[in-house]
């Protein structure tokens, strides 16, 4: 053995960090997760862990197979993440707003042989069952169907008892999609110590999330900012978590930070706009919150300001990644300032450069790089672009900063044409693909705009073939085609028909000169 490593290295599972080692703290019989009407305590959460290794094990899955989950936030969702860890297989939350078409992808890229999905959702995998190449078994979370198996029975008289496979720090432990400037996910390979750097040094450092507290995420466990808000960092420290598995609709938020009382808050900017809507006519009571972040997208400055005037409450933005894991610039409580990203987390590195890569001055924008022990090892089957991303120690993050002279980071824009929608990456390219294959599309293009909050939603601009009129109806009808085509919070909010699009001179779209028109858009 390399002396330089430590025995640690080659005796490291994440699931035993975050599960096994709270009970062995002491935190047995204090609450992990709660859930609708229940209270899960960490020892539950251990033996469900447990049970749901066991099972997959009984159905042949093995080291570095994936395990691809389509679940609802609900404690089967941490048990599968967890049980499929601790054997050394690999777990891959997936987005629970998709398409059959864009499961059927998933599951052939990372060829997944198991899929573990809720009752609501199951549907959406048995519609490209037949096409998929290596899946074998689909368990099911609520009642099964022909040709499924029941997650109930597949843990029933599994054995509570389950020891961790002998994987290593630098294992692969999870994989996360996000979307690419062609529209097609990249599943980014995270390792078993990720999580726990992610956690030390955004929950524990910026946070002082500790075992008091009670943590409620409006971002859903299958984005990275929620799996780190409501799974990974509660758990690092032995803090409880929320899960709701409804929609997240204002009243209902509501309703659950009175009903759970959380101390940390973690939403995004659209969300938050919809609360304090909401929130204007109702008693709502933040009262048992200590801290609100948001990330995810960049929060303007009135939604900042009116949260605050309502609640007494700042928003702590961030900027996180799905690549890097974790927020790693952020505001600090208590020293927020609006509309500014914040500062660097301790124990994260970044860089603003020019084209070139060469550093650049304090004041100058550029694209800013990353680096640190969080950040994803590599795209799976995706070389050019891990080529171009990854580069040795550094992430390049394709946003545009600066820095000001007080070590502050400011937000410009995005080095491609990919949006933040909602906290959610929207590929402009695969708007425009699924609008041309509406009849009366001749010609279009997709690109951010500023609603009213300046928040940032997609807007197209289309040149109709000949034979079609533009008016309002047809607005609408080419707004519920890209609704039923592709995930709907893809959808262009406005539509604008033009006669032509500008263009180079070789015939491509020039999308900068459409931004310009309105004024800055991204």
């Amino acid at each position: 053995m390399d002396k330089l490593i430590s025995e640690d290295f080659y005796n490291y599972n994440v699931a035993v960090k975050l599960v096994d080692e709270n009970v062995a703290r002491g935190f047995g019989e204090k609450t992990a997760i709660y859930h609708l009407e229940q209270q899960i305590t960490y020892n539950q959460v251990q033996a469900e862990v447990n049970k749901l290794g066991n099972g997959l094990k009984s159905l042949g899955v093995a080291m570095e197979d994936r395990v691809l989950l389509l679940l609802l936030d609900c404690p089967e969702f941490i048990y599968s993440f967890f049980g499929t860890i601790k054997i050394g297989a690999v777990a891959i939350p997936t987005n629970t707003l998709l398409k059959p078409e864009d499961y059927l992808y998933l599951l052939n890229d990372c060829r997944a042989k198991v899929v573990i999905v809720s009752e609501e959702l199951a549907h959406l995998i048995e519609a490209i069952r037949s096409r998929t190449k290596y899946l074998l078994n689909v368990i099911v979370v609520g009642r099964d169907q022909s040709g499924q198996i029941a997650y109930s029975d597949l843990t029933a008289g599994q054995s509570e008892v389950l020891n961790a496979a002998e994987t290593c720090k630098d294992d692969p432990a999870l994989w996360l999609y996000s979307s690419g400037t062609t529209g097609f996910p990249k599943g980014a390979v995270h390792l078993h110590h990720d999580m726990i750097y992610a956690a030390d040094t955004y929950a524990k450092g910026i946070l002082k999330l500790g075992p008091d507290d009670i943590t409620y995420s409006v971002a859903r466990l299958f984005f990275s900012y929620g799996l780190g808000n409501a799974l990974y960092y509660p758990f690092r420290v032995g803090a409880a978590t929320v899960l709701s598995p409804q929609r997240p609709e204002p009243e209902l938020v509501l309703a659950n930070v009175e009903k759970y009382k959380p101390t940390i808050f973690y939403s995004v900017p659209t969300s938050y706009r919809a609360l304090l809507e909401t929130a204007a006519s109702n008693n709502a009571d933040f009262s048992s919150v200590r801290i609100c972040v948001s990330a995810g997208e960049a929060l303007p400055a009135n939604i900042f300001h009116r949260w605050k005037d309502r609640f007494g409450l700042e928003i702590i933005d961030g900027l996180g990644c799905t690549e890097i894991l974790n927020i790693f610039i952020s505001n600090r409580p208590g020293w927020a300032i609006p509309e500014c990203t914040g500062q660097v987390v301790p124990g994260y590195e970044v860089k603003i450069v020019d084209e070139n890569g060469k550093d650049l001055p304090k004041g100058e924008v550029g694209t800013l790089y990353v680096k640190e022990d969080s950040i994803a090892a590599y795209y799976w089957n995706k070389h050019e672009k891990s080529k171009a991303t990854f580069l040795g120690e550094w992430l390049n993050t394709g946003d545009r900063f600066y820095q000001d002279d007080s070590g502050y980071f400011w937000f410009v824009g995005r080095e491609d044409d990919l949006l933040k929608v909602g906290g959610i990456w929207v590929s402009p390219l695969e708007v425009e693909r699924t609008l041309l294959k509406h009849e009366a599309v001749s010609e279009c293009a997709v690109i951010g705009k500023a609603d009213e909050d300046n928040l940032i939603k997609p807007k197209a601009f289309i040149v109709l073939k000949g034979q079609y009129d533009s008016n309002d109806e047809l607005a609408h009808d080419l707004k519920q085609f890209i609704k039923d085509q592709i995930a709907y919070y893809k959808y262009p909010r406005w539509i604008q028909f033009v006669s032509d699009l500008p263009k180079t001179a070789t015939g491509k779209i020039q999308r900068y000169k459409l931004r310009e028109l309105e004024g800055g858009g991204l």
